[in-house]
């Protein structure tokens, strides 16, 4: 890339449109693009700021099965959800498109066009799963089964989310369709490959060309090219009946791959947006391109989609990946499926007006370099102690100073004396060093030498008490709130990118206009006779109760959206075996807790032809005196046992839920007892 860059094109991950955005995705993806974006506009850069909802995939189908609706009304729902939060929180695109547009499925089949013409795409005849009962091939999101790896019963056919490992669906053991349940059979089906092993060469030269890198990209990055066999093909189709058709004769019922025409999406979007000029934006040398994602898409937009570009021709490659780790949710791991979230729509719902504080807790403990958790708890004290205690406190005790000593104009400065100076120089470096974390996309540093500013300021006017000086020392107290009315304004400009709700309320109530970053590293950004106003308080303190809620909201939505968890089968027992058994329908008589013994009680069950002691550790789940008349279901042929001293002659039978949580199985009341079990 040229050393002089005339543009810069930034692209956010494109968020799936099966579900709302949650602050996950803002965390790791969104916020810090648009703290870029923001910063590079401030600085007067030509930018596009580029994004949009990808439409395409098996989870759209899924989702669209288990609602009983069709894949659009599912991507339409969920695409004006996703760009309504996004836009309400404050992310500034330039474009946010849909990968469902036709300029984007025409973009999409030519660029795999250009590919197959180009003899870059492999066909290959493979198995692949097929689903008998539902008569069709299954995506790898369609298949779960047991983890070889953890073991986890539920993983799927691309991925175990239990443990995180990537997978193929035959690494599964025990398959299962998810469109009916059945085994799915292996069956050949032809597909268009692009193939990375051959390409890992060129691949790997681009990888290490960017040593410079975060770590945790290059590190993953260069674990996909040296581990085990290193890069193998890829399919680039699948056989699906949502998506973009391949553009073959032969490739009738079979459509692209989501992770092929995704990042095909920042270029569509871009021809969306500028007609003609997207190629300045895409092919030209003195282009910067920044793509901001999550871990989980490294791969896609670090190796394949490069891998593409490169096989097309003529496209510039992204020079920075800036990629973030996980945020974890209350020290769990976010789930969308179990709904262990905080959706991003949900909270400006519940937190009107309060945009920017969540701008700045996400930020503030952005997952940059290793998985962060974010808690409701820590939300809370950063609002409450930084943004009301620190910021907040230090922009409004200048205005209502200002306004009770001097009618809101900025008074003029006397005699500077060397902590004065000192404020103000310090002031003054600011953007500048807050410029320098962000070109390093070290976004959490910046935001704490922002808040370094507001910290300055408080000590400055605590240290200096203009409101003693006003008294005996008029000029001095007027240079020191010309002083902190200095690194208020300052304020207003730093906080843009961060905070853009505040900075500009900020900026209204200083009335000055928003600077070039550059021209901010001045230590007069108000003259005197300037006349501010007080708008009141920037932010407002949260309290325990509005917490508590969230915390419950969570808990309670979690809950609602459980699945269930199975122990693990037991081994596998012939019929004769299980013939052995002999249960019997009986009815408790009488119950009585258990001398010395927390968890038995003592029960006397009518088994018709007989009456038994039986001992049973439910005392923890039932009163004794609830008991008699309940029909229960009773080995009778299991060897007797003394349990603290009471003869125990059978065994009730009870079901365990995943909790741990005991309950009778169900015995038939209108059997008599003694009846036999089968």
């Amino acid at each position: 890339m040229s050393s002089e860059i005339s543009r810069y094109t930034i692209t956010a991950a494109l968020p799936y449109a099966n579900g709302p955005v949650h602050i996950g995705h803002l965390a790791g993806c969104y916020l810090p693009s648009d703290i870029y974006a923001r910063y590079l506009r401030k600085n007067g850069k030509e930018l596009i700021f580029v994004c949009g909802t990808d439409e395409h995939g098996a989870a759209i189908n899924m989702k669209a099965q288990s609602e009983g609706a069709e894949p659009r009304e599912i991507v339409d729902r969920y695409h004006a959800i996703i760009r309504d939060s996004l836009d309400k929180i404050g992310i500034s695109f330039d474009v946010f498109s849909r990968t469902s547009k036709e300029i984007h499925h025409k973009t999409a089949q030519d660029f795999f066009t250009k590919l197959y013409e180009k003899g870059s795409l492999e066909e290959k005849v493979t198995q692949q799963y097929f689903d008998p009962e539902a008569g069709q091939f299954i995506a790898d999101r369609f298949i779960v089964g047991e983890c070889p790896n953890c073991h986890f019963g539920e993983a799927y056919g691309d991925q175990c989310e239990n443990c995180g490992t990537s997978l193929s669906p035959t690494d599964l053991i025990k398959p299962k369709s998810r469109l009916s349940g059945a085994e799915p059979i292996l069956k050949e089906t032809k597909h268009w490959f692009l193939p990375l092993d051959h390409l890992s060469g060129k691949i790997k030269d681009y990888i290490q060309s960017h040593k410079n890198w975060k770590p945790n990209v290059y590190g993953q990055c260069m674990s996909w090219l040296d581990s085990g066999d290193g890069l193998q093909a890829r399919s680039m189709t699948r056989d699906l009946d949502w998506g973009i058709p391949v553009p073959l004769d032969d490739a009738e019922g079979k459509v692209l791959y989501v992770w092929f025409d995704a990042p095909i999406g920042y270029i569509s979007a871009t021809k969306e947006l500028l007609g003609d000029a997207w190629e300045d934006y895409w092919t030209k040398d003195d282009t910067k391109l920044v793509h901001f994602i999550g871990k989980d898409n490294i791969v896609f937009h670090c190796i394949i989609f490069p891998a593409m570009l490169m096989e097309h021709g003529g496209f510039h490659l992204a020079d920075e990946v800036p990629a973030n780790e996980f945020l974890n949710l209350e020290g769990r791991k976010i789930s969308t499926s179990r709904n262990w979230a905080v959706w991003l729509h949900e909270y400006l719902e519940d937190f009107e007006g309060k945009e920017d504080v969540l701008r700045y807790v996400l930020t503030a403990t952005a997952p940059e370099s290793k998985d962060n958790d974010f808690t409701w708890s820590d939300f809370q004290t950063r609002n409450n102690s930084e943004l009301v205690a620190i910021l907040g406190n230090f922009v409004n005790r200048v205005q209502v100073l200002m306004q009770k000593y001097y009618e809101g104009e900025i008074p003029q400065a006397g005699a500077f004396t060397s902590e004065d100076k000192e404020a103000l120089a310090s002031m003054a470096a600011t953007p500048a060093s807050i410029a320098e974390s962000l070109e390093s996309y070290r976004f959490r540093e910046a935001l704490s030498r922002m808040m370094g500013l507001a910290r300055l300021g408080n000590k400055y006017l605590a240290d200096q008490e203009p409101w003693k000086k006003i008294k005996e020392d008029p000029e001095r107290a007027g240079t020191i709130l010309y002083v902190a009315a200095q690194i208020c304004a300052q304020l207003a400009q730093v906080m843009e990118p961060f905070m853009p709700f505040s900075a500009n309320r900020l900026q209204s109530d200083l009335k000055i206009d928003a600077l070039a970053w550059e021209d901010c590293n001045s230590e007069e950004l108000l003259k005197a006779g300037h006349r501010i106003q007080s708008g009141g308080h920037l932010f407002s303190k949260i309290e325990d109760e509005t917490i508590g809620a969230q915390k419950a909201k969570l808990e309670a939505a979690s809950a609602a959206k459980a699945e269930p968890q199975y122990e693990a089968l037991k081994e596998e027992i012939q019929f004769e075996d299980f013939t052995k058994l002999d249960i019997r329908v009986g009815t408790i008589i009488s119950a009585q807790k258990v001398k010395k013994a927390d968890k038995l009680l003592h029960l006397e069950v009518d088994l018709g032809f007989e009456k038994r002691s039986i001992v049973s550790g439910i005392a923890q789940y039932f009163q004794p005196e609830d008991l008699p008349g309940t029909k229960v279901s009773v080995v009778v042929n299991l060897a007797p046992r003394k349990l603290r001293g009471v003869m125990s002659q059978g065994m009730i039978l009870m079901a365990e839920d995943s909790e741990g949580n005991l309950n009778f199985t169900s015995a038939p009341v209108e059997m008599p007892n003694g009846a036999v079990i089968r």
